[in-house]
C-alpha cells in the first residue's frame, strides 16, 4: 500500500483530498506528456493513500473519468456563455474562443488525448455520455458561431464538423508535441513566451481562413 494519509483524526478523509487527488493527477499528466498515472506516484506527490482513490472514484478508471469531466465542464460552461454574450460581433467571438482553447491547451495538454482514450475504452453508453455532454456542445456552438458570421457577412461557409477537427488538430497537436520540440528545435519547455506565439499564429491562420474575401 502506498503511504500518505488517508484519514483525519476525526475518521474522515483530510478536508479537500478529493480535488488534491484529481489536481495531482492533472500535474503528473502535464510534467510526464502521459494520459495514464501510478498510484504510487499519486499517493507520493499528492502526499495522500492511494486508498483514498477507491474511496472517491472506485478504481483509477474512475479517477480519470473525474479529471475529464472536471477539465470539460468548465470548458462547455465558458463555450456557452460566450456564445449567450451579448454585443460581441462573430468574429470577436470566434477570436476569443481561440484564444481560450490555446490556453486550455497549455494548461492541460493532455486532454484531447485522454478524451479519446476514454471515449474508446468505455462501454457505448459513457461514450456517448462524454460525446454528448462535452463534444457535441463544441461542435453546436461552432455551428452558431459560423453562422452567425455568415449571416453577418463576415465569414464564408466553412463545415462546423471540419472546423471543429481543425481547431482540435491544431492546438492538441502543438501541446502534445515535446520530443518534436527537443530534438528539433532544442528545447523541451512549452514556455508562456512559446505559448502567445502559437496563439497569435493559430488566430492569424484559422480567421485568415474563415473570413470572408
Amino acid at each position: 500500500m502506498a503511504q500518505g494519509n488517508s484519514t483525519s483524526e476525526t475518521g474522515a478523509p483530510p478536508p479537500g483530498a478529493r480535488a488534491q487527488l484529481l489536481e495531482t493527477a492533472s500535474a503528473i499528466m502535464r510534467d510526464g506528456d502521459v494520459i495514464d498515472i501510478s498510484l504510487s506516484e499519486l499517493s507520493l506527490r499528492s502526499g495522500l493513500n492511494s486508498a483514498l482513490v477507491k474511496y472517491y472514484f472506485g478504481n483509477k478508471a474512475g479517477l480519470l473519468k473525474a479529471l475529464l469531466d472536471r477539465d470539460w465542464q468548465s470548458i462547455v460552461t465558458s463555450v456557452d456563455a460566450l456564445v449567450a454574450k451579448d454585443g460581441w460581433s462573430p468574429e470577436a467571438k470566434l477570436r476569443r474562443h481561440l484564444w481560450k482553447v490555446v490556453d486550455t491547451f497549455y494548461e492541460v495538454p493532455y486532454l484531447n488525448r485522454l478524451t479519446m482514450r476514454m471515449v474508446r475504452e468505455s462501454d457505448d453508453t459513457e461514450a456517448r455520455r462524454i460525446a454528448d455532454c462535452y463534444l457535441s456542445p463544441i461542435y453546436r456552438a461552432y455551428e452558431q458561431l459560423i453562422g452567425d458570421g455568415v449571416r453577418a457577412g463576415v465569414f464564408r461557409e466553412i463545415d462546423p464538423q471540419l472546423f471543429y477537427f481543425t481547431v482540435t488538430g491544431a492546438v492538441d497537436r502543438f501541446f502534445s508535441a515535446r520530443l518534436v520540440l527537443k530534438h528539433c528545435f532544442d528545447q523541451d519547455t512549452l514556455t508562456e513566451e512559446l505559448r502567445d506565439r502559437y496563439r497569435e499564429h493559430t488566430i492569424d491562420i484559422i480567421m485568415a481562413g474563415i473570413l470572408a474575401r
